[in-house]
């Protein structure tokens, strides 16, 4: 067995707007185990649908495009594979749950249809035997009387079963790998507790590699082993679920979990939630140090000066701060 199922190498994508170059993926490398699930965490718009797109080769071109680097998954180079050895794997080997089931199901078809159609492409099935095996994922994914709601469409349904649809879709082929993107996003809570257990509990099943895209931490420390957070198209930090809870090391990182909402004392409740001063640098803007600098407690001359690496902090454990070759520089009360 492959020891990295999908193994990403300093990819680089691009967007060519009006206003500039938008580098949207900045050298961003990591990898994925077979059935390990890796949480990919950040700022909307720091770069983490776009790697996922990449990886399935949906990048609208134009304005998007892929610069350089590499995405291998089961040791083959994705980006050397034309349209239809892509449309192969799409589904199949590698499926995705979007944002927004809404706007992601088509509402002109019934879900029955969308349900059944990856098993009549990827399988070749019949259409009947594709329908049973559609209302078959429906009731496995806890629709109920599933069968009667095979003709129903995607507004007829709550947005709870519209996700459980969307999940249902990405999973009917039994995939190596599922990128879930933002797949708790505008439910409430109880919902997305349910929606969260059915993804662990289809995920071992399955035995399939999970990555999963979100900005909520909670959902992080429940559902991954290993988080990746990325900062403006950049990976600044990379550990172990535990570790990185336990003992951060990049100041956004920090950050990020000091924003955190809290359960607190009456008397703490007039605290003010802490948050993270300044605002995201536009990805069209060249930076020559660290993208970081500007909102960084930390900074110094040095982070303005040249752009820093991943460093190793411990094993499985690295960030992309300067404060690693000058410790004396942070400031631990800020």
């Amino acid at each position: 067995m492959n020891e990295k199922l999908l193994d990403i190498e300093e990819l680089r994508v691009n967007f060519h707007i009006p206003e500039g170059v938008a580098r949207a993926v900045d050298g961003v490398s990591f990898n994925l185990a077979p059935g390990e699930t890796i949480g990919l965490v950040g700022d909307s718009g720091c770069g983490k649908s776009v790697t996922a797109l990449s990886t399935l080769g949906l990048i609208p071109s134009p304005p998007g495009k892929i610069e350089s680097g590499t995405i291998r998954f089961n040791g083959q180079n994705l980006l050397d594979l034309d349209s239809e050895s892509l449309r192969q794997i799409r589904g199949r080997d590698i499926s995705m749950i979007f944002q927004e089931p809404m706007t992601s199901l088509n509402p002109v078809l019934p879900i029955g249809r969308q349900v059944a159609e990856p098993l009549m492409i990827h399988q070749g099935l019949s259409r009947a035997e594709a329908y049973g095996k559609a209302a078959d994922w429906l009731n496995h994914v806890k629709i109920p009387a599933a069968a009667k709601r095979l003709n129903d469409y995607p507004h007829q349904l709550s947005g709870g079963m519209r996700q459980r649809v969307m999940i249902a879709m990405a999973m009917v082929c039994g995939p190596k790998l599922l990128i879930a993107d933002e797949p708790t996003t505008a439910l409430d809570v109880t919902i997305q507790a349910q929606i969260l257990s059915l993804m662990i509990r289809l995920k071992d099943e399955l035995e399939m590699s999970l990555l999963l895209i979100t900005h909520d931490l909670g959902v992080v420390a429940q559902m991954a082993s290993r988080v990746v957070v990325m900062y403006a198209g950049q990976i600044v930090e990379e550990a172990a679920v535990a570790d990185l809870f336990d003992h951060p090391f990049h100041p956004y990182t920090r950050g990020l979990l000091k924003s955190i909402p809290r359960t607190v004392s009456n008397a703490d409740r007039i605290k003010r939630l802490n948050e993270i001063q300044g605002t995201v640098p536009p990805l069209t803007q060249t930076i020559v140090g660290c993208k970081f600098a500007d909102r960084c407690p930390h900074s110094f001359e040095l982070c303005r000066q040249k752009q820093p690496t991943l460093f190793r902090i411990r094993d499985g454990h690295r960030a992309r701060c300067w404060l690693k070759e000058h410790p004396e520089r942070r400031r631990d009360n800020v």
